[in-house]
């Protein structure tokens, strides 16, 4: 395990679930991870956030969508937020780079400044400008985010985006001629963007978001018992691991991800 106190700008710092059942979703959430929940007071009467956390770290938070997001026909979803310097400065180059910015930038109290942004292939995503909340804390555990892949039916668009709003570079792999392009950040490799033809063209352009499981066999029947929808059965990668892809009760799409075991 690590903890983490501070990202760095164009790291991946943040995950948060829009869902239409936010009790049902602690539950199912803290069942199936581990997690620690505490609900905060948000927006209006009776609205909270709810904090998730591993051994007291965040890692996490969810909220039930709000009426006007829902007439939108925004379903449930798992959002990533992306750490920058400066929230405006960022939103400005989105838009110069054939973005739109959908929401912000604004002040979430006295915890940071975000924005809510799309890339010109339709994906939804938000930054980061971290004030008194630094993000997520922990990683490399069970039940930590830990990587976050690209669906997009523009490779090559999106890939020029990305490159001109934040520090990251996209890559092929040395030795993987599947086309998969790596999303590196500085030193880090931290997600990626598969071919546009391993897609499902019905499916909207969108960020998948993995979490870290001890192992993804038993992580997938756990959440099918608690009723999730499995899209994708486990299946294996040779010195990458073994993951699925899976709904939450309310329709929120994620992935499970078990690391390869090294003898």
């Amino acid at each position: 395990m690590s903890t983490i106190d501070r990202h760095q700008p164009g790291s991946f710092c943040w995950v948060e679930l829009g869902t239409t059942d936010q009790a049902a979703a602690k539950s199912f959430y803290t069942s199936l991870f581990g997690w620690g929940v505490t609900d905060n007071p948000m927006g209006g009467p009776g609205g909270v956030y709810s904090m998730f956390n591993l051994g007291g770290r965040n890692t996490a938070g969810g909220y039930t969508l709000m009426p006007d997001m829902i007439a939108q026909r925004i379903p449930p979803h798992w959002m990533v937020y992306i750490a920058v310097d400066s929230a405006d400065d960022t939103a400005a180059k989105v838009t110069a780079a054939g973005g739109k910015v959908m929401g912000g930038p604004f002040d979430v109290m006295t915890y940071g400044r975000m924005a809510v942004l799309q890339d010109p292939t339709g994906a939804v995503f938000s930054i980061w400008q971290a004030k008194s909340h630094p993000g997520t804390q922990v990683a490399g555990e069970p039940g930590a985010f830990c990587w976050a892949d690209l669906s997009t039916p523009d490779v090559a668009g999106a890939k020029r985006f990305y490159e001109a709003v934040f520090p990251w570079h996209l890559a092929p792999g040395e030795k993987d001629p599947s086309g998969y392009l790596h999303i590196k950040n500085g030193d880090h490799f931290i997600g990626g963007v598969p071919p546009a033809g391993y897609r499902d063209p019905k499916t909207p352009p969108r960020w998948l978001l993995y979490f870290q499981v001890a192992s993804s066999d038993a992580s997938t029947a756990k959440a099918k018992e608690l009723g999730a929808r499995v899209y994708i059965e486990p299946m294996s990668m040779e010195g990458v691991g073994r993951w699925s892809v899976v709904a939450d009760p309310q329709g929120a799409v994620f992935a499970l991800f078990e690391a390869p075991h090294h003898a």
